[in-house]
C-alpha cells in the first residue's frame, strides 16, 4: 500500500507525526517492526522533532521490543491498561498482570522517551468505584506523563465481540459518572492537567503547554501539538484526512489484500467536505482541543459573519437549557466554562449540522 500510495504523491513528504496503533504493533516482532519502518522511511522524510509514537501491549511487548522501537526513534508510548482489576478483566477477557506492565513501563523510563501515555476505561463490566478507585491510585503512583481516559461503549452491534459481555455486570449511568468525576479528582490532586474530554497531561507535557497557548489540536490519533495539512491513513481500517476529504480503507483484511493484488487503492468508502463542513469542523476543533473559540478569527478564514453564520447555534447556546453554563459568548471569543468541559461533546454538538438536520438512532 505505501507503494501504491506514494506513487501519486508529487514530491517526498515530510512526516511531522509518525503514529502505529490500530491495536498493538508489537504482536509483530522486532525484525518485522523494523521491515515496516524501513518501507515508511523509503517513502517519507521524518521531521526533526517529530511526534513518533506507538501503542503497546504489555501483554505482548517485551524489552527487546522497546529497544527496537527506540532504536528506530520512536519518542512516545501508549499502554493499554483499561483497568488493574482482576475482577474486570475476567470480565471482559482481559488478564494483564499488574507486575508486568509496571516492569515494561519502568523500563521505558530508563529510555530516551519523551512521554509514556496509559490508557483507562471506565464504565466497563464489573467495575464499581472502589475498584477504578484502586486503579487510579495505582496510575498515579506510576505517574505517567498522560492519560487517556475512555467511556466503555456498548454496541454489540458494530463490536461483535462485545456480545460475549454480560450487561448485567455494566454499572449504571450513576455509577459510570461517579467514576468519571473521582477520575478528574484523582488526577487533579495528583498534579495532572485535564485536556480536552477524556485527557490528562502533566504539567511539563508538550499538550498542557499547547492547551495554554491555545494552539492543540486532535486528529484520527487522538490529540496532537502538530497541525498538518494531511493525514494518511494507512492499513486496513486506517482513516486518512487529504485534498479536503476523508477516506477509510478496507475493514477486512481480505478485501484489503484484494484491492492491493489488484493494484488498486484499499479504500472502502469517502466523504468530501463542503464549505461548510470545513467552517464547522474548525469551530468543533477549537472548541474540543482548546477550550477557545476566537470568532473574530473564523471570520476573515472563511470570509463569514460569525454571528450571522451561527445565529441558530449562537442562540441555542446563550437560551438553550441543555447548555446552561456550560459556555461564555463574548464578542469575539466562546469559551467552555470548567462545568461545560465535562460535557463538551454536548457543546460541540450545537455546531454539528448533520446531528441536527437527522438525529442520531439507536438501534432496535
Amino acid at each position: 500500500e505505501l507503494d501504491l500510495v506514494c506513487a501519486h504523491l508529487s514530491s517526498r513528504p515530510q512526516v511531522v507525526q509518525y503514529h502505529w496503533g490500530g491495536g498493538t504493533p508489537t504482536y509483530f516482532s522486532p525484525a518485522q517492526l523494523n521491515r515496516l519502518h524501513d518501507a515508511v522511511r523509503k517513502h517519507f522524510d521524518i521531521a526533526a522533532g517529530a511526534e513518533v509514537a506507538v501503542e503497546v501491549d504489555p501483554r505482548v511487548t517485551t524489552r527487546a521490543h522497546i529497544d527496537a522501537l527506540v532504536g528506530m526513534g520512536f519518542n512516545r508510548m501508549s499502554m493499554g491498561v483499561q483497568d488493574f482489576d482482576t475482577v474486570v478483566q475476567e470480565a471482559i477477557g482481559r488478564g494483564q498482570d499488574e507486575t508486568s506492565t509496571r516492569e515494561l513501563f519502568d523500563y521505558c523510563r530508563t529510555l530516551p522517551i519523551e512521554s509514556i501515555n496509559l490508557d483507562l476505561i471506565y464504565g466497563l463490566p464489573a467495575q464499581n468505584l472502589k475498584s477504578f478507585a484502586a486503579t487510579l491510585e495505582t496510575v498515579t503512583v506510576l505517574r505517567p506523563d498522560r492519560v487517556a481516559l475512555y467511556s466503555y461503549a456498548h454496541v454489540p452491534w458494530i463490536k461483535g465481540h462485545q456480545k460475549k459481555i454480560d450487561t448485567d455486570l455494566l454499572p449504571g449511568r450513576n455509577d459510570k459518572l461517579e467514576m468519571f468525576l473521582s477520575a478528574i479528582d484523582a488526577f487533579d490532586a495528583a498534579g495532572y492537567d485535564y485536556i480536552g474530554f477524556d485527557h490528562f497531561a502533566l504539567p511539563g507535557d508538550e499538550l498542557s503547554r499547547a492547551l495554554s497557548e491555545h494552539r492543540l489540536h486532535r486528529n484520527f490519533m487522538g490529540y496532537t501539538v502538530h497541525r498538518a495539512p494531511t493525514a494518511l491513513g494507512l492499513g486496513i481500517s486506517a482513516i486518512g484526512d487529504c485534498g479536503g476529504a476523508f477516506f477509510q480503507n478496507a475493514k477486512k483484511l481480505s478485501a484489503y489484500y484484494r484491492a492491493l493484488d489488484a493494484g488498486r487503492m484499499p479504500v472502502e468508502k469517502g466523504y468530501e467536505l463542503s464549505a461548510d463542513d470545513q467552517v464547522r469542523r474548525h469551530v468543533i476543533l477549537a472548541l474540543m482541543c482548546n477550550l477557545h473559540l476566537d470568532t473574530g478569527a473564523v471570520e476573515p478564514a472563511y470570509d463569514l459573519d460569525f454571528a450571522d453564520y451561527f445565529a441558530l447555534e449562537l442562540d441555542e447556546l446563550k437560551t438553550g437549557p441543555a447548555v446552561d453554563g456550560l459556555v461564555s459568548i463574548r464578542d469575539a471569543a466562546i469559551e467552555v466554562t470548567p462545568l461545560g468541559q465535562l460535557f463538551l461533546r454536548n457543546v460541540c454538538m450545537i455546531f454539528d449540522r448533520y446531528l441536527r438536520e437527522k438525529p442520531l438512532k439507536k438501534p432496535t
